[in-house]
């Protein structure tokens, strides 16, 4: 990709270009927590977005995307959102960069990637964390990594209309090899975890099926965990988020929340316990447990926050049957996208037959599968 793309550069604007590479990201566990100021576990992957960049002279941005085999152009001094396009996030980046007081000069850029489509590796942060990177070193600037990861949440917010949350770029940015994340989502904040995964590998199963509520769930989801948050707040006066809130706790919460509001609290509080006990696990190198958390961390997810489907049920309890798979895990937003699997690097082969034979034949449906590794972080690459 990155010979590609210098070349298709070379070939279009007639200039040497300098490169930069922004990783997607897996999130080994924490789900749902971030926007209620809690713990998650991400780690950065080797697929990602690369940008080749250079100065034009000229007062406006010239685009070329290779995926999408597409230009677009807009002015320094005058553009705005267009709504579900990749250029939206390249405008947004420019305008966060603006307002930190970035005086941008005109640029021609190339943009090409890796990521599976719709497997929910976070390409949105990684277009906007490698696109941020590349303008401001063109301009001279190099923005400290939380403030980047700022600029591209708030550009996803504001450009993309995406109400996200600050993991994606955050570990977009501050990937180390062969680590995950601990991130406190409250104080954004984060420890460096080692993970040594030996004889063992993370393989994502992408359902290949994304169902049409997912969004209006997510906000139902979200509004769930803030009522729940009102409530608490009468009776608990340190609660400010479901952050605050510990399982020891629980009995009290559930006499004073209606029951579809306590099944999400409860999956909110015990999962910023399990990310805990998972980095605890993986600190020691025990990835019997950290599995185990995993398997916990689905049912959590499929039975209290209700966001699986029939689908990722089916590929995670079908993985967890496996003697050589020791977790197994929906991963994301929900109602589709990938599962996370750890399983013996020797027995590669037997899942992906089981699993492709199996979901086959139940849904008609062929899934992918993508092993991957944690990776470092954004860079440049010349």
């Amino acid at each position: 990709m990155q010979a590609l793309l210098k070349a298709e550069f070379e070939k279009l604007f007639d200039e040497e270009p300098k490169l930069f590479f922004a990783p997607g990201r897996i999130n080994l566990i924490g789900e749902h927590t971030d926007y209620q100021e809690g713990l998650v576990l991400p780690a950065a992957i080797p697929h990602g977005i690369y940008v080749a960049i250079s100065l034009n002279g000229k007062n406006h941005a010239r685009l070329h995307s290779i995926d999408f085999q597409e230009d677009f152009a807009f002015d320094l001094d005058g553009f705005s959102p267009k709504k579900g396009h990749w250029a939206t996030y390249i405008m947004g980046m420019c305008s966060q960069l603006r307002q930190a007081g970035i005086d941008l000069k005109g640029f021609d850029m190339a943009i090409g990637g890796n990521i599976p489509v719709g497997a929910g590796l976070s390409s949105s942060a990684a277009l906007s964390v490698a696109a941020g990177l590349a303008i401001s070193s063109l301009n001279g600037i190099l923005p400290e990594k939380k403030s980047l990861a700022r600029y591209a949440q708030k550009s996803e917010q504001l450009y993309a209309g995406l109400n996200c949350g600050i993991m994606d770029p955050y570990a977009s940015i501050f990937g180390d090899v062969n680590s995950a994340l601990l991130l406190d989502c409250r104080n954004i904040e984060h420890e460096v975890i080692p993970v040594a995964l030996e004889n063992y590998q993370i393989i994502l199963v992408n359902s290949q099926v994304k169902h049409t509520l997912a969004e209006s769930a997510y906000n139902e989801r979200r509004a769930a965990c803030e009522e729940s948050v009102e409530i608490l707040k009468t009776a608990f006066l340190e609660i400010k988020t479901l952050r605050d809130a510990s399982p020891d706790m629980l009995h009290e919460l559930e006499s004073l929340l209606k029951p579809e509001l306590y099944s999400k609290a409860k999956h909110v509080i015990k999962e910023n316990t399990r990310v805990i006990q998972a980095a605890h696990a993986l600190r020691k190198g025990n990835l019997e447990s950290f599995g185990r958390l995993l398997n916990l961390s689905h049912q959590s997810l499929s039975e209290d926050f209700q966001v699986s489907c029939e689908e990722l049920d089916f590929l995670a309890l079908k993985a967890q049957r496996m003697p050589f798979v020791l977790g197994s895990r929906m991963m994301g937003g929900g109602f589709g996208g990938c599962t996370l699997n750890l399983l013996k690097s020797s027995e590669t082969m037997k899942f992906e037959q089981e699993i492709r034979a199996a979901y086959k034949e139940r849904f008609g449906i062929v899934p992918e599968f993508i092993p991957t590794a944690l990776s470092g972080g954004a860079k440049a690459l010349s």
